[in-house]
């Protein structure tokens, strides 16, 4: 990764490849390993370690040691259908699982799943892969996230005739309006819009199913339907007022104007630029807001984060692989010292107030430390602090899907906001109708969406064919 002082100065992706030769070596360090929980995807204490789409990691580790690329690719492409995205937005549950992190750095397996997929597409090993015989069946995928890309990508290359639906302007969900372009550079989105297109995906955007598109529509013409519409009802802020006020946005709405004014040159957009900036959640999207700002120029910038600050990495009381539990330093937080001197995050703390000048804009927020006992939020009396805020952003995660797709098909939400899907699959109450993602799982990671996506893409396949090959 570039130094801070290097990143802040542009949009541009900011991960530094190493060598051909250091790739190799880390390949090798692979091998070390008596009992490979990287690609377990296990549930520990609570907590999922290892890569949920049980990635071949020490088969293709080991092909790429031993230089043999075009079958590190194979093995890769066996389990995930884009490496180029989780290359470089996922977590790394892989690496957190990884047994030489117990007592040295784990195997760079992320950083080696991206050298391997831009190494093919550099190459032009990445052809078209178009299916030789077509089923006739015609499916529609709805919204075009990593579930929705998933699902769409599977069933085409099974053979059938799938057409993506996407309200934006352009596809990728949340990979293109809710990640900065410094993790995620557009242009790898549409290059693997321009593969599957060439390989028979037709993509619709500008088509919002439940308003501009009926489900009626669909279920006439297609003879399945998998909803992925995500889950982006953000949860509101308590303190009162906060909604109306000029100077409060969500967190996923900012970053989306941050990418469409990079996207659209001259685009109107909200920007931090001179602006006392407090980001309220401490998950990747607090993380997102805080390096976006930054890049556009803030004058200072605050996190407020309820929960406890966790132990420090490696302290005793978190031992290997707990990594949920372990604090983390991210780069807009790296980036926040690096121009302020200190780390953003304030812990137990949430924004118990506002204040607003005669044009109703924010101008100060009122902060309280508290607790939660027993589940809920207790305030600690006279902990009250006020500080400078002129833009607030709201990154306190989501309660589920939006509603009106789901009640376009006449579909039942369960009480987390989820679309409702049968106990062990993803089939809805509605014959032919199915969800994937976090519509039907709720907030969570790409890696997760992918292969939620591929598992109901093998759903959809036996409804349609009566057995499945996927």
């Amino acid at each position: 990764m570039l130094p801070p002082d290097e990143r802040l100065q542009s949009f541009s992706e900011f991960r530094a490849p190493l060598c051909e030769k250091e790739r190799m070596r880390q390949g090798a360090r692979c091998m070390d390993c008596g009992v490979p929980l990287c690609q377990s995807a296990m549930e520990l204490a609570g907590m999922v370690t290892g890569c949920p789409l049980h990635n071949l990691i020490p088969e293709w580790n080991h092909e790429l040691y031993c230089g043999h690329f075009s079958q590190a690719l194979i093995r890769l492409l066996k389990t995930n259908n884009f490496p180029e995205f989780t290359g470089r937005v996922c977590p790394a549950l892989c690496e957190k699982a990884c047994i030489l992190g117990q007592d040295d750095l784990p195997v760079t397996t992320h950083d080696n799943e991206l050298y391997i997929i831009e190494r093919a597409f550099q190459n032009g090993d990445m052809k078209p892969r178009i299916p030789a015989v077509r089923s006739g069946k015609k499916v529609a995928v709805v919204g075009s996230g990593p579930s929705g890309l998933a699902v769409a990508d599977q069933l085409n290359h099974r053979g059938h005739l799938v057409t993506v639906f996407e309200r934006d302007d352009r596809i990728g969900g949340l990979l293109m309006y809710g990640i900065p372009n410094m993790k995620l550079d557009k242009q790898v989105i549409l290059r693997r819009q321009e593969l599957m297109e060439r390989e028979g995906v037709v993509f619709r955007t500008k088509a919002d199913v439940g308003k501009t598109v009926s489900a009626q529509e669909l279920r006439e013409t297609y003879d399945a339907i998998v909803l992925c519409c995500g889950a982006k009802e953000p949860r509101a802020l308590p303190a009162v007022g906060t909604d109306s006020l000029h100077g409060v946005c969500y967190a996923v709405d900012y970053l989306k104007t941050a990418t469409q004014a990079l996207l659209h040159s001259g685009k109107k957009h909200m920007s931090a630029a001179g602006k006392h900036v407090v980001v309220v959640g401490g998950g990747d999207t607090g993380n997102d807001c805080i390096a976006t700002a930054l890049r556009q120029g803030c004058r200072s910038v605050t996190a407020l984060e309820m929960l406890p600050a966790p132990p420090a990495e490696r302290a005793s009381s978190n031992p290997w692989p707990q990594w949920p539990k372990i604090l983390k330093t991210d780069y807009g937080h790296e980036e926040a010292v690096c121009v302020f001197g200190s780390d953003p995050r304030i812990f137990g703390t949430t924004v118990k107030s506002c204040s607003i000048n005669k044009k109703n804009e924010i101008r100060k927020i009122t902060t309280i430390r508290g607790c939660f006992i027993d589940g809920k939020w207790v305030e600690e009396k006279g902990s009250e602090q006020t500080i400078p805020c002129d833009l607030l952003l709201i990154a306190a995660g989501f309660t589920g899907c939006e509603p009106y797709a789901a009640d376009a098909f006449g579909l039942p939400r369960t009480a987390k906001g989820t679309l409702a899907a049968g106990p062990d699959g993803y089939a809805t109450s509605l014959p032919g109708v199915f969800t994937a993602g976090d519509m039907r799982r709720g907030q969570s990671l790409v890696v997760w969406a992918i292969a939620e996506g591929r598992a109901c893409a093998a759903e959809v396949d036996h409804y349609l064919m009566g057995y499945t090959s996927l």
